[in-house]
C-alpha cells in the first residue's frame, strides 16, 4: 500500500506525462457509473466496486501536500516494438525515505513497478499514490463555514526515468518478474492513461465482514498496490508470462457488519439534508484532525476509541457517498498477505 502518488496527462501522440495533473475539468460531482441507492441497498450484490469517473476534477488550492507529488515525473516514452523490456517488482516500507525500515517491521509497504529497456539501457519507475499524502486521503478537513467535510483524496499515477536501487533494495524488494516487448509496453501505456483518468480517488480502507479469508468484502481499497496489481494483470492479458515467485501486499482492514447507506454530500449536508446525521458525521471525523498539543492528541485518541471500539461506529466515505459501518471485533487489522502474480488470456511473449 502506498502513502504518496502522481498522475497522468496526454502529451503528444502517445507520451503520457505523469506527474502533471490535467486540471482543465471543473470540480464537482462527476461520474458515469450509478451507485446503489438507499432503497436498494439490501439488493446490491456488492458495495465494493470502485467507481470509474468521466474525467479528473480540478484540485482545490486548499489541498496542500507536505511532499510534492511526483516531483520528477516525465512522459511515458514510446518504445520500439522490437525492444525487450524487463519488468521489476518494487516494494519498500512506506515513508522509507524518512523513517527507514520502521514501518517495514509492521509490513506497511509501498508498491511500484520498474522497467528496463534492452535497446536504450534506460530504466523507469511507475507508481500510484496520494496527491496530498495519506492522512488527507483517509480523513477529511472540517473547515469553518462549511457544513460538509472537505476531502483532499485524489490519487494518481507517476512515471519517471530511473530506478532508485538503494531505496528499493535496502529494506524492500527489487526483483525481475517478467519480460515484455516494446509493443506490449506501448499498449500498457495507453491503458495507464485510461486508468489514471477514470480511477481518481484514493481509498485507504478495505472493509470485510470478518477475518476469514472467504468472508464478504464490503468495500475494497484503492491504493498503490491495487494499481500495481491492475498493471500486472494488464501485462498478463497482453501476453506477459510472470515468474513463479511469492508476492505479498499490505492491506488495512476494518471489520464490520453489513454497511448502511446514508447518502451523498447534498442529501446529508445540503439545505434539505439530515442535520442530525450531518452532525454525527462531523463529530466522528473531528478527532482525526491534525493535533496542536500532546493533550489534544490524547483527548482525541479517547474519542476515537469511544466511537469505534466502544460504540462500534465508523463513517466511511466511498465513491462520493457516506456509509455507516457497524464495527465488530477485531475492528482493525493490518495484514501482509500473498496475492499471486496473474495469468493472462493471450499467447505468451516469454520470460
Amino acid at each position: 500500500m502506498n502513502l504518496c502518488a502522481p498522475s497522468v496527462a496526454v502529451s503528444g501522440s502517445q507520451n503520457l506525462s505523469l506527474g502533471v495533473l490535467d486540471t482543465s475539468s471543473p470540480s464537482g460531482s462527476h461520474g458515469s457509473n450509478s451507485s446503489c441507492k438507499a432503497v436498494l441497498v439490501i439488493l446490491c450484490a456488492s458495495f465494493s466496486q470502485h467507481r470509474r469517473f468521466d474525467y479528473r476534477p480540478k484540485t482545490d488550492p486548499y489541498c496542500q501536500a507536505r511532499y510534492t507529488f511526483c516531483p520528477t515525473g516525465s512522459a511515458i516514452p514510446v518504445m520500439k516494438e522490437e525492444d525487450v523490456i524487463e519488468v521489476y517488482r518494487l516494494q519498500a516500507p512506506v515513508w522509507e525515505f524518512k523513517y527507514g525500515d520502521l514501518l517495514g517491521h509492521l509490513k506497511i509497504m509501498h508498491d511500484a513497478v520498474g522497467f528496463k529497456s534492452s535497446l536504450t539501457g534506460k530504466n523507469y519507475t511507475m507508481e500510484w499514490y496520494e496527491l496530498f499524502q495519506l492522512g488527507n486521503c483517509t480523513f477529511p478537513h472540517l473547515r469553518p463555514g462549511m457544513d460538509a467535510p472537505f476531502w483532499c483524496n485524489q490519487g494518481a499515477a507517476c512515471f519517471y526515468e530511473g530506478i532508485d536501487d538503494a531505496h528499493w533494495k535496502a529494506n524492500g524488494t527489487l526483483v525481475l518478474v517478467t519480460t515484455i516487448s516494446g509493443a506490449m509496453f506501448n499498449d500498457m501505456a495507453q491503458w495507464v492513461k485510461y486508468d489514471n483518468e477514470t480511477g481518481i480517488y484514493y481509498e485507504t480502507w478495505t472493509v470485510r465482514a470478518s477475518p476469514d479469508k472467504k468472508s464478504t468484502v464490503w468495500f475494497d481499497s484503492y491504493e498503490c498496490s491495487k494499481f500495481i496489481l491492475r498493471t500486472y494483470q494488464k501485462l498478463a492479458d497482453l501476453g506477459a508470462v510472470f515468474k513463479k515467485i511469492q508476492t505479498n501486499y499490505t492491506s488495512i482492514i476494518l471489520f464490520s457488519g453489513e454497511p448502511i447507506y446514508l447518502g451523498n454530500e447534498t442529501s446529508i449536508f445540503g439545505p434539505q439534508g439530515n442535520k442530525t446525521l450531518a452532525a454525527a458525521i462531523r463529530d466522528f471525523y473531528s478527532p482525526f484532525k491534525p493535533h496542536q498539543s500532546v493533550r489534544e492528541f490524547f483527548v482525541d485518541i479517547f474519542k476515537i476509541i469511544d466511537h469505534v471500539f466502544l460504540n462500534h461506529q465508523f463513517y466511511l466515505f466511498y465513491n462520493l457517498e457516506y456509509w455507516f459501518l457497524p464495527m465488530k471485533s477485531p475492528y482493525l487489522k493490518i495484514i501482509y498477505e500473498e496475492v499471486p502474480l496473474p495469468v493472462g488470456s493471450k499467447a505468451s511473449f516469454g520470460v
